[in-house]
């Protein structure tokens, strides 16, 4: 898994508008979408408790998620699954935000996704503290808004209970890599080999905390493995170029 962001560096960001982010989105929709949130603003202002405004957020959400908006789409389903305190659609909406915090390209929006994500995932957690994938979830959130301490503090806990989480293993490898502590990051890639001999993404981790120790004789030995199992021309031609970068 790739955390959003430099994971590597804490950076000061704007308070995000989402009042602000909301009139925009607005700004790009057509007259019959704008009929359509304008209709479930109606069943708003009508509703009187928590579990009927639940339902309404949800509605908003289908409308920006069919429009494509999925920033805002994510943001009406965090708020329903806040407000009914449901497991499963507070993971769907963190999982949503965290989806596209991974491949936004505006900071200030990768980070509100990121930090809303967080809050949907610890509200989760506070449900069923046992749910390691919503750990896992929380922890790249932590790298991508540059608490890389709070997401190896809650790695550390599922590894805790299980040494060989081949998930966990893998994300705390990633992270040594970019935190540039090679040592650490290739304990964490063999012990995933030690249980998946054939991890891609555990062999070319591995590769790369070799290169960063100076060992490019193991590196390119490794790489020249991962060719073998892949077997496709485009990923052979990007090994190439890349041992021919570090000899």
């Amino acid at each position: 898994m790739n955390a959003p962001g430099n994971a590597g560096a804490s950076h000061e960001h704007a308070e995000f508008n989402v009042d602000s982010f909301l009139v925009a989105g607005k700004k790009g929709l057509t007259q019959h979408a704008l009929g359509e949130l304008q209709a479930v603003d109606q069943k708003l202002r009508a509703v009187k408790d928590s579990a009927a405004m639940a339902g309404v957020f949800e509605e908003y959400a289908q409308v920006w998620k069919e429009h494509r908006n999925l920033p805002l789409a994510a943001y009406y389903y965090s708020l329903a699954a806040k407000l009914e305190n449901s497991e499963k659609k507070l993971t769907f909406a963190a999982q949503l935000f965290l989806d596209l915090a991974r491949n936004e390209h505006s900071g200030d929006l990768q980070h509100w996704e990121a930090e809303s994500a967080v809050a949907a995932f610890d509200q989760s957690l506070k449900i069923n503290p046992d749910n390691d994938t919503v750990r896992l979830g929380l922890a790249e959130c932590y790298f991508g808004t540059g608490e890389a301490m709070k997401g190896v503090a809650v790695i550390k806990e599922i590894t805790k209970k299980d040494p060989e989480h081949t998930a966990a293993n893998l994300l705390l490898g990633q992270q040594g890599l970019i935190s540039q502590q090679f040592a650490k990051a290739q304990q964490r890639f063999e012990t995933v080999l030690k249980k998946e001999p054939s991890n891609l993404e555990a062999m070319l981790g591995l590769a790369e905390a070799y290169r960063g120790q100076g060992q490019n004789g193991k590196a390119v030995s490794l790489l020249q493995e991962c060719k073998k199992q892949i077997k496709n021309p485009a990923f052979a031609q990007d090994i190439d170029n890349y041992i021919k970068s570090i000899q």
